[in-house]
């Protein structure tokens, strides 16, 4: 199955796909394809940044932000460890992207280098950045999945991935934060603790005055179960995702 996947014939599943997927480019207008071309290429992996900014400014927030902060550090760090370790990969592998195994087949929405296919670089860090994040804050990360889901799409209906480019990229990014995570944490957890007590603070602890108070628990509401102890720490289905960060 692993060959019928990597191979480039024409006929194999990769192609068939990739071939289908990025035909429906020729049907699009062309402001349409440049957009969607775009997305790919920047968008996506940009608006995921954006999303990791946000979960650390949740983190800050948090009753015990060292650990939740130490917990966002290593999704960044992560995406570029996985990245780096990309390097080897597509090195061993060295398969060529479909623009080049079929030249002329495909409607290429952007130019790109002709540099090797798998695994794909964008769905590898934007995987890996969702997955950090998902530890965390279950809420953004499910929204980072999501990213991760398009970027993979918009890679192959851009012609410059296969679909086993994508699922290698995916699975890279998520084993490395996964396996990668007790080491790191063990590390950055320290880290940040030591931070949070130097001028530099505020990049670890949101001020006091910027801490987020909940309105007072309504009697009989689903609130009132006295969870909430004014230290600004969300009880909600997020705190479950912090665990990476305990």
């Amino acid at each position: 199955m692993t060959a019928l996947l990597l191979a480039d014939g024409g006929g194999s599943i990769d192609w068939t796909l990739v071939s289908d997927i990025n035909g429906v480019a020729r049907h699009l207008p062309s402001a349409v394809d440049s957009l969607l071309g775009f997305l790919g290429e920047y968008g996506v992996p940009l608006a995921s940044i954006v999303l990791l900014f946000a979960t650390w400014l949740w983190a800050r927030r948090q009753s015990d932000a060292p650990g939740a902060v130490a917990g966002v550090l290593w999704a960044g760090l992560g995406g570029g460890i996985a990245l780096v370790l990309n390097v080897p990969v597509r090195a061993m592998v060295q398969r060529d992207r479909p623009f080049v195994a079929h030249p002329g087949q495909l409607d290429l929405l952007m130019s790109h280098q002709a540099n090797g296919s798998f695994a794909s670089d964008h769905a590898t860090f934007t995987m890996a950045l969702a997955v950090g994040i998902f530890l965390i804050h279950r809420s953004f990360g499910t929204l980072a999945l999501g990213l991760a889901a398009v970027e993979g799409f918009l890679r192959v209906f851009m012609g410059v991935h296969y679909p086993s480019d994508v699922i290698g990229g995916y699975a890279l990014g998520t084993a490395t934060v996964l396996l990668l995570a007790p080491i790191a944490m063990a590390v950055l957890v320290p880290l940040a603790h030591s931070v949070s007590r130097t001028a530099a603070a505020p990049l670890i602890r949101a001020p006091r005055a910027a801490l987020r108070r909940d309105p007072a628990p309504v009697s009989g509401s689903r609130h009132g179960s006295g969870n909430d102890d004014g230290s600004g720490n969300d009880d909600g289905d997020d705190t479950p995702a912090r665990d990476l960060a305990a």
